[in-house]
């Protein structure tokens, strides 16, 4: 019993991903692109609560992971296959993430957060600069692009090892030394934990994530610019389902990416600025109701169940 509760969670995925393989071959083109939104935000998501729900570290770098891997992508796309171009975008958002976690990790709180949003504009900026002194121009047209069932299979694979990921790394010791580091830092040090290489490790591995999804995604575009790429409302928008569905949990964040991209979708033809309504409403609601996200009610329901 105890076995087949301990492997839940992966049957979970794996029913999930064979469900949403079927998509582009059983649904219209639009379900499919929806899909691939939703697992694009599924992705992103999971990965920010990886690393930031355990730690508490608020990061707002996400696009900038998300734009450097779209970039890669378009500059490799014509040189190399496409599992390298995903693991090139994934590596150099890896190597940028490094960098700046080494700069900016020993701070917390509102600090960090601004820090990681001053050095998004900074790197979208220092890109613009450098495609207008090579290419002459802002922006990118790809002309050598993959299928879009190739695309959405790609975002698929990166959405299912996101989750795969924070289920290992929740469960190993690395995952309780980004929790003790969220719970108290300084005793974590204390216990022995090297605070600083933990901290660094895991938001390299967020941005991996990030930076193969904006690999893939970015040849959903004909034409991509730093404005669009590195665009505040990813980040943002990754940061308000992660912590709707629940940062510290799993399976919050995925629910939460489904649940508003479907909205998004919806309120975007009928209601252009209430998507963000929703989506701001519902933040100020979980902060004030249920600062562990929506997650923390079906935990309570659990706890609940089991009492005598």
């Amino acid at each position: 019993m105890n076995s087949l509760s301990h492997n839940k969670p992966w049957w979970a995925l794996c029913i999930g991903l064979a469900l949403a393989a079927a998509v582009p071959w059983i649904a219209s083109d639009f379900i499919a692109s929806v899909a691939l939104g939703c697992l694009m935000y599924i992705a992103l998501a999971t990965s920010w609560s990886l690393f930031c729900g355990a730690t508490r570290y608020l990061s707002l770098a996400t696009s900038a992971f998300f734009g450097l891997g779209a970039y890669a992508s378009a500059t490799l796309l014509e040189v190399l296959p496409w599992p390298l171009v995903i693991l090139c975008g994934a590596a150099i958002a890896s190597a940028v993430a490094v960098l700046m976690g080494a700069a900016v990790l020993h701070l917390r709180g509102t600090y960090f957060a601004v820090l990681t949003f001053g050095m998004t504009e900074l790197i979208r900026h220092a890109v613009t600069f450098v495609e207008k002194q090579v290419s002459g121009t802002v922006g990118r047209v790809l002309t050598v692009v993959p299928s879009n069932e190739t695309v959405y299979l790609t975002v698929l694979a990166i959405a299912g090892a996101a989750i795969a990921t924070a289920l290992l790394v929740k469960r190993s010791r690395f995952g309780l030394a980004l929790s003790g580091i969220g719970a108290d830092e300084q005793r974590a040090q204390t216990l022995g934990v090297d605070t600083r290489r933990v901290k660094i490790a895991g938001f390299a591995l967020t941005a991996a994530f990030a930076g193969a999804v904006g690999a893939a995604m970015a040849v959903r575009w004909t034409y991509i610019e730093p404005a669009a790429m590195f665009s505040p409302f990813i980040g943002f928008q990754t940061v308000l389902i992660a912590m709707i569905g629940g940062a510290a949990s799993i399976g919050g964040p995925v629910a939460a990416a489904i649940v508003f991209s479907l909205l998004s979708e919806t309120l975007r033809l009928q209601l252009p600025y209430g998507y963000m309504m929703v989506l701001g409403l519902l933040l100020i609601l979980c902060v004030m109701y249920l600062p562990n996200g929506l997650a923390s009610l079906w935990q309570r329901k659990k706890t609940g169940g089991a009492r005598p």
